[in-house]
Formats: C-alpha cells, sequence, structure tokens
C-alpha cells in the first residue's frame, strides 16, 4: 500500500479474536499463572488468585507488601497473549482505592469509585474529568480511564491530573478504541483516534512507563505508571528503550 510505513502494522492483528478462541486463550493463560505461582520459588507463598477475561489478568488476593505483586504483574506481561494486568490486592490488610472515571452505568469492579459528569446508578461523584480529578494528591492506588481518552479534544491535562492523584507505585489502566477498527469511527462523540504507538508518545509526554501495552484487534490496552518526581527513581532511557521494545517501534 502506498505510503504505509515499513513494518509499521507488523503487530496489528487484523481483527479480533474469536469468542472461542479468546475463552480458550483465556483458560490456558489462567493455566499458566497457575503453574507459575506453583513453580517460582520467587512468588512462594503469594495468596493471589489470577483469572483471565479477554487476555486480561484479573488479580485478587492478600500480600504483606507490593514487590512481589509487582513481580507477579512483571512475569504475567511476559505471557504471550496479555493484554493487560489489572489488580484488586489487598497490601498488608489494606484494600486498594480504586477511581473508574468515566464510568457510565457499569463501573468496571463494584469496588470503585465511579465518575462521571453525568449521574447514574453507578456514579459516586459527578466530576467533568477533562477539568481536573476532585481528589487529594496521591490518594488513589489505581485508576481505570476505559472508553475516556478518544472523548477527550485534550488528554494530557487528564493524565497529569492522574498523576497528581495516583499514590507511588500506583498504575493507570488505560482501554481505547483501536484506530484501525470501526468502532473507532462508528460512535460521534468520538473525537480522538488511539494506536499502541499512541501509548508509547502518551509515556514520553506525560511522564510514564508503560508496564503493558497492546491491541487485539479492536481495542488499545495499556498499563501505565507515573515515572519522575515523587512517583520514584530518575528516568533510564536505555533501561526503558530496552522494556518497550516489546510493545512500541
Amino acid at each position: 500500500m502506498r505510503g504505509r510505513l515499513p513494518g509499521y502494522t507488523r503487530h496489528m492483528p487484523s481483527r479480533p479474536p474469536s469468542a472461542d478462541r479468546a475463552a480458550l486463550r483465556d483458560r490456558f493463560l489462567t493455566e499458566a499463572v497457575r503453574d507459575l505461582l506453583a513453580n517460582d520459588r520467587r512468588l512462594a507463598g503469594l495468596d493471589v488468585e489470577v483469572r483471565f477475561a479477554g487476555g486480561v489478568a484479573h488479580v485478587r488476593g492478600e500480600v504483606a507488601d507490593e514487590r512481589p505483586l509487582m513481580l507477579l504483574r512483571e512475569l504475567i506481561g511476559r505471557l504471550d497473549g496479555v493484554y493487560a494486568v489489572w489488580d484488586w490486592v489487598r497490601i498488608a490488610g489494606r484494600p486498594p482505592v480504586v477511581l473508574d472515571l468515566g464510568c457510565g452505568e457499569v463501573k468496571q469492579d463494584p469496588t470503585h469509585i465511579g465518575v462521571d459528569l453525568r449521574p447514574t446508578p453507578a456514579v459516586d461523584v459527578v466530576a467533568d474529568v477533562s477539568a481536573g480529578l476532585p481528589f487529594r494528591t496521591g490518594s488513589a492506588d489505581r485508576v481505570f480511564a476505559v472508553h475516556v481518552l478518544e472523548h477527550l479534544p485534550d488528554y494530557l491535562p487528564l493524565l497529569a491530573e492522574i498523576r497528581r492523584v495516583l499514590r507511588p507505585g500506583g498504575l493507570l489502566h488505560v482501554l481505547a478504541p483501536w484506530w484501525g477498527h470501526v468502532n473507532a469511527v462508528a460512535d460521534p462523540t468520538h473525537v480522538r483516534l488511539v494506536d499502541v504507538q499512541t501509548i508509547k508518545n502518551i509515556c514520553r509526554m506525560a511522564s510514564y512507563r508503560a508496564l503493558h501495552a497492546g491491541c487485539d484487534g479492536a481495542t488499545v490496552f495499556a498499563d501505565l505508571q507515573p515515572v519522575g518526581d515523587r512517583h520514584g527513581p530518575p528516568w533510564d532511557a536505555e533501561r526503558e528503550a530496552v522494556h518497550a521494545s516489546r510493545f512500541f517501534d
């Protein structure tokens, strides 16, 4: 095709997996992680349960501190077919504080704090997320932005606000329609197109690192962690380039 960048689409699936294949893959990944927990000594005694839905790992349980949980996230993310790793794990008995931005009618989990401009039974805090987040600095462990970014003309201010409200070690989970799928253009309220390479530039411009990023042919997934200032050690460009080579051209 004239004008196509060489190799640009080589990692993009042509279409989402069938329902049957997706279910079988989720079963395989669940068994693979169960085997990992049983046999990797670094994870010995970790009291968690992992199941998959649509290639997304759902991790629940309790750990004494966050280090083994982050190791588990990394190891799960190395498995082929994993699009994201979501966790609701209690750390030393404390449940995570999770914000669900633009939740609409249904939150990703009933325990989340639902945030939306339009009040619905799922919304706990009525707010315009494009105008700032009404939460204290460092007050959230996880933030979900599921089908939100594509509705905002400029989402960089929101990403800065999410950085602010996340505590050190906190994570942002992003889902957005992939630009090459009809879902990206079928909704007239979508004003931005998103690709995995968009996530690369979000990391660069908004000071995040991608713990995981991928596309199933319909949806772009990303697990992002703020870096710098109060969020951890300075940016190591060489180390991050090696890490990010799994996801980005």
